[in-house]
């Protein structure tokens, strides 16, 4: 009875000490930030999109597949609707069809910073094209929405940099930092042998050019509205992006005639591998970015959702045990698993002699590609498999929260709208920013974009179109970020 009394106890003063921190852990004030308004030509910007995405640039692993001509096309494009731009800064085009602009800074001893786009579009699904409401690359303009392949990934942030510079210096601002924009030409073919950012970045360092800062995709403006619970924009920079890798794993056997088979074939042996590999999914963790964004949400919610969010650290076992179980949550907080292609005999009536299934690993900052393999080898109880690497890039570094660059998207973001909530995330997709880590340690993915679940749902898929409404907010952020980043 006593030992039942104590239990009680220790339960109750947890409860008490948990409602306790939620009660007094209020969301530090800062001083309020007023924005100048911005000069911004929307007709101008949704032309120009319109127009940029009726221009397939469509990347391709086999660069053979790749049309040029449109990239040229692109080239030409850009050239037209940006005069300023080309007369301003310095053009250089790398690898296939890569492109770098250098707008010279006054003070050539200052990093410089960088803002990435790139400029290929995935593929229309065959077999899909009649599902869309518009062409896919018609760049249909509604008034309400701009449709078509890259209006969310990543057209439009594209050519909202290219408007950004175009009118600064219209505006005859000068920057005192050097601004580098680079569009890549292949970002949507993972891990590329020739990835057009990868040959940027080692151009750059050969440059002998240092960034202080660089801006990429990757995050968004999120509205987030749980009854009284929250009501917020959950606006996420990116800090880090989980790597991808892929290991081909295959079990052998004697093969043979369908009509004589053993009691299991080479397929059922894999079978027992792909429940291994399953079973054993990497141990989840609590990186110090998900500590802050789950922090800080939880000072803006209600209860008892705020309860839970602003005692992480007394609740984190029972938090990742939960995330563990929700596929999206999961992949905020361990390496993920996807067993995602297989192979056997190459007919019906042949046993086969060689099974393979293609696992595709979403590996943690921190986890490497070595790293798997040898999970792999610890996860699976038959010893006699194969395992053969494919292709995959290791995961990005993580950038520092506590930088001039960080705090000014923050400040930027959150003065423009008191709703929303900038926080550290991790991403779970590549970007073309990993790229440049040999040339700048502040490597920042986010788009100034408020688009809900919906939209970025249909980001590679039917339908993509971005909400017109959202584009005029993030042409000034792009323009006020620059201001603050290049002024001293």
């Amino acid at each position: 009875m006593e030992i039942l009394w104590t239990i009680l106890g220790v339960l109750g003063l947890f409860i008490v000490v948990t409602l306790i921190r939620a009660a007094f852990f209020k969301e530090p004030k800062t001083e309020k930030v007023v924005l100048e308004p911005e000069n911004v030509n929307m007709e101008k910007y949704c032309q120009d999109l319109s127009d940029a995405i009726k221009i397939k640039t469509i990347s391709n692993y086999d660069r053979e597949l790749v049309d040029w001509a449109e990239f040229d096309k692109f080239h030409a494009f850009l050239e037209e609707r940006f005069p300023l731009v080309h007369k301003t800064m310095t053009k250089t085009k790398i690898a296939d069809a890569s492109l770098v602009f250098e707008w010279k800074g006054t003070d050539p001893s200052l990093d410089g910073i960088a803002m990435l786009a790139h400029q290929d579009v995935v593929p229309i699904t065959a077999g899909t094209e009649g599902d869309w409401e518009h062409e896919p690359f018609s760049g249909y303009n509604d008034g309400e929405f701009i449709w078509g392949r890259g209006a969310m990934d990543m057209k439009n942030h594209l050519i909202a940099v290219m408007e950004c510079m175009e009118e600064l210096i219209a505006e005859g601002y000068q920057p005192k930092r050097s601004i580098f924009i680079c569009l890549g030409h292949n970002e949507e073919v993972v891990a590329a042998p020739d990835n057009g950012a990868k040959q940027i970045a080692a151009y750059l360092k050969e440059k002998g050019v240092h960034l202080e800062a660089v801006l990429d995709e990757g995050g968004a403006i999120l509205p987030v509205k749980l009854g009284k619970l929250l009501d917020i924009n959950l606006t996420g920079v990116g800090i880090a992006e989980k790597g991808s890798v892929n290991y081909k794993v295959s079990v052998n056997a004697k093969g043979g005639h369908s009509s004589q088979p053993p009691k299991h074939t080479a397929v059922g042996k894999l079978a027992d591998v792909v429940k291994d590999i399953e079973n054993h999914q990497f141990k989840a963790t609590m990186p110090d970015y998900l500590k802050q964004l789950l922090t800080r949400v939880g000072k803006r919610a209600g209860y008892p959702l705020k309860v839970v969010l602003v005692n992480v650290p007394i609740l984190k076992p029972l938090i990742l045990k939960i995330m563990s179980e929700i596929p999206m949550a999961a992949s905020l907080v361990r390496t993920c698993t996807a067993v995602t292609m297989a192979e056997g005999s190459p007919q019906f009536n042949v046993l086969p002699q060689k099974a393979s299934v293609t696992v595709n690993f979403r590996t943690m900052p921190g986890c490497t590609i070595k790293d798997v393999e040898q999970h792999i080898r610890d996860s699976v109880k038959n010893k006699d498999i194969e395992i053969e690497f494919l292709v995959g890039k290791e995961s990005s570094q993580v950038s520092p929260t506590n930088t001039r660059a960080f705090e000014t998207i923050r400040e930027l973001a959150e003065a423009s709208n008191e709703k929303n909530l900038v926080s550290p995330f991790l991403v779970m997709g590549g970007t073309d920013a990993y790229n440049y880590e040999p040339v700048c340690e502040n490597i920042y993915r986010f788009a100034p974009f408020v688009a809900d679940t919906k939209l970025l749902l249909c980001t590679h898929g039917t339908n993509e179109r971005l909400p017109i409404a959202c584009a005029e907010d993030a042409i000034a952020f792009f323009k006020r970020y620059t201001r603050k980043m290049t002024q001293e």
